[in-house]
């Protein structure tokens, strides 16, 4: 696992922990909820797209968003091991979403 960790805060104030990677990690076959972003500042990070997937192994290998976050300074995903349940991991990625904004989720 990743040294550094991250609480990302949503638009109801529920905190979620992260797991800090460079971009090019590979990972498990497991469910979760990531986060791409580049740090606008040391510690500071800006978040470039939200997601949530059933399979981080095959979700984050060739991510269709990649070209975007890239364009935008895209450096790490912040990664959340999550439920299996899909309607919990939604449910973070939209609090995630309404409060960030993130520009690759626009586009």
């Amino acid at each position: 696992m990743a040294e550094r960790t991250i609480l990302w805060s949503g638009a109801s104030n529920k905190q979620y922990k992260y797991w800090i990677y460079d971009v090019n990690t590979s990972f498990k076959d497991e469910p979760g909820n990531y986060i791409y972003a580049k740090e606008s500042s040391p510690g500071r990070w800006s978040p470039i797209y939200i997601g949530e997937t059933e399979s981080l192994e095959d979700r984050l290998s060739n991510h269709p968003k990649l070209p975007c976050i890239r364009r935008h300074g895209g450096t790490h995903v912040h990664v959340h091991i999550s439920s299996s349940d899909e309607e919990v991991r939604r449910a973070e990625e939209a609090d995630l979403l309404e409060k960030w904004n993130p520009p690759c989720n626009k586009e």
